[in-house]
């Protein structure tokens, strides 16, 4: 089996755990993927990219929040200027700057749409009525190290309690209760954490 979207690779949780033979494979895979959906949920974002179109909600008309974008590739911004949920005007790149304007330094994603000149935002008072649409690649431009960190420790545990089904890890006459949340899996999540924007 393949991992798709995971944080990090086959090799290096195999590296991690000093495992040499292949008879494991399949389960630190799935150890893998299953950690990497963990840190998404835990995180309320993902850091894999993937193209797709959604509408997004804004409360002003100056600027627009969203999700995650990790490039221009493929950039699409239309807006519901009529109220009728067509999304039939479409912003050419001279009506918008995206924020943060220094993603090739830093490695984060665009999180913001900011109208430039005359151009707005429509606003409604029907607050469950979306007035953006955006279709372009979301998600992380790469994998930070911080979450690759997080992946290999979470993909660890994963594995290691396919031999502790009841969350007891036993040595000789002692036995040990596996934490519920690892502190320095935690750590390394906490600065991504944020709130589902669309």
């Amino acid at each position: 089996m393949a991992i798709t979207n995971g944080y990090c690779t086959l090799a290096e949780i195999k590296a991690a755990l000093r495992v040499t033979d292949s008879t494991d494979d399949t389960l630190l895979e799935n150890s893998i993927e299953g950690a990497s959906r963990r840190i998404d949920g835990y995180c309320g974002a993902f850091f894999y990219q993937t193209l797709k179109t959604i509408k997004v909600f804004t409360r002003y008309d100056y600027y627009c929040a969203i999700p995650d974008l990790a490039n221009t590739t493929a950039l699409v911004i239309k807006t519901d200027d009529l109220g009728n949920q067509t999304f039939s005007t479409t912003w050419s790149a001279s009506d918008y700057m995206l924020n943060p304007t220094d993603t090739s330094l830093t490695g984060v994603p665009y999180r913001k749409i900011v109208a430039i000149g005359s151009k707005t935002f429509p606003l409604f008072n029907d607050p469950q009525r979306p007035s953006v649409e955006l279709t372009g690649t979301f998600g992380y431009p790469s994998v930070p190290d911080d979450i690759r960190e997080a992946c290999v420790l979470l993909a660890m545990r994963g594995f290691a309690r396919y031999n502790s089904a009841l969350g007891v890890v036993g040595f000789a006459d002692m036995a040990i209760t596996v934490r519920a949340v690892d502190p320095d899996v935690r750590d390394y999540l906490m600065p991504y954490r944020q709130n589902v924007v669309a």
